[in-house]
């Protein structure tokens, strides 16, 4: 396995910009589908320094359409990084005390082996051939990369909604390794409301007569109708009635009279049309089917027996989980239930629910009560591992 930082190409499925691990046939990933994936590689970013001791270290684990970009400038769009705003220099997750890793996760499309990325044995791109990727898949590469750091002990794990996923995921595999976990805004299965709306999306995908099967790239094409759909789809799940109502109301898009046609005429059309047009120049279709199909298919408590509390049985690990009141797409209840799970189990065990009408994608905005409770939650964990100020 090799290392390396690769200069920025077109490619950023192949050749990210960023960091990249890459696995030859000695070192397969293991996948759940009962396959083995090889080779592949891991595309990540780090900040900060990894300490001595190596016990500084923090893995941010992304949400579905997120990447390793947390804390920097994203090489496609040119934005500002998704978490900035919590991780660098003297913010609540401290770059200058912490060394925080974020990676693509196995399946995405910024530099991860995913359906985007060459197949060895065609030259071509995976397309469906890739086999279908979960959770915890996500989270064995991820262990193998920070096995490459010779990290022990990870001082935390942390994300939101997918991210939040892969914490649980590692908490419950790798309790050894994960000396706190901070899952927020994320539950330990997926609902069928939000399977259908998966589902939904995935089927507008199929349909654009550009997807062919998931082979565009052969044909030059790419299904952005059909993505820029299920976005739309998607965002208005992040989204409350509440904020909705406050941002959009029934305002006009640039015109005083409805036009009695099919045109934008409400602001809250043309926002979503643009968040779905925005999108699809930075996110690949097939990924999209794959990280929905990981969610969907992610349920712990079936993996230990329909028992939530034996997915978390003699776990040390101490836990801080983080809910809104205005997430429908995670309502509280979702973290509540792995609360009592963790409960049971006789983890520590803390509990957050935040006040909010910003709905689910409250946990990527400025909310000074998240920041507060991650930021206790981090200072606590950081004494108890003996890490000093």
């Amino acid at each position: 396995m090799v290392a390396l930082r690769t200069k920025r190409t077109n490619n950023e499925a192949d050749e990210p910009s960023s960091l990249v691990l890459r696995f030859g046939a000695d070192k397969p990933l293991k996948l759940d589908a009962g396959t083995l994936l090889s080779p592949f590689q891991i595309a990540y970013k780090t900040y900060g320094t990894l300490n001595d001791a190596r016990s500084n270290a923090i893995l941010v684990c992304h949400a579905l359409t997120g990447d390793q970009h947390v804390a920097s400038t994203n090489p496609v769009t040119g934005k500002p990084g998704w978490w900035e705003v919590l991780i660098g220099p003297g913010k609540i997750i401290d770059t200058s005390r912490f060394f925080v890793i974020c990676s693509n996760v196995i399946g995405g499309c910024l530099g991860s082996t995913g359906p985007a990325s060459t197949n060895p044995a065609t030259g071509k791109p995976y397309g469906l051939d890739l086999p279908i990727i979960t959770i915890r898949d996500m989270v064995r590469a991820q262990l193998m990369l920070v096995d490459h750091f010779g990290i022990e002990k990870l001082f935390s794990v942390l994300g939101g909604s997918m991210g939040g996923m892969q914490v649980l995921q590692w908490a419950s595999s790798y309790p050894e390794r994960v000396f706190s976990a901070l899952p927020i805004a994320t539950g330990a299965r997926h609902s069928s409301q939000n399977i259908a709306f998966h589902e939904v999306g995935r089927q507008a995908v199929m349909a654009d007569p550009d997807w062919h099967g998931g082979k565009y790239f052969e044909h030059g094409k790419r299904p952005e109708k059909g993505l820029a759909v299920a976005r739309m789809a998607a965002h208005i799940t992040y989204l409350s009635e509440a904020a909705l109502h406050r941002k959009f109301g029934r305002n006009l898009q640039d015109r005083d009279a409805l036009t009695f046609g099919f045109d934008a005429d409400f602001q809250i059309e043309s926002y979503l049309r643009h968040q779905g047009m925005t999108f699809v120049d930075r996110f690949d279709a097939n990924s999209y089917l794959y990280m929905t199909r990981a969610m969907d298919y992610f349920d712990l408590a079936a993996d230990h027996g329909g028992r939530l509390a034996d997915a978390f049985a003699g776990t040390k690990t101490r836990f801080c989980l983080v809910s809104f009141t205005s997430d429908w797409l995670f309502p509280t209840e979702e973290s509540r239930s792995v609360v009592h799970a963790l409960n049971a189990a006789g983890a520590s065990v803390s509990f957050v629910e935040i006040e909010t009408d910003r709905g689910h994608d409250a946990f990527l905005l400025d909310e000074p009560e998240l920041f507060a409770a991650i930021n206790g939650f981090i200072a606590s964990a950081a004494r108890a591992r003996g890490l000093s100020a």
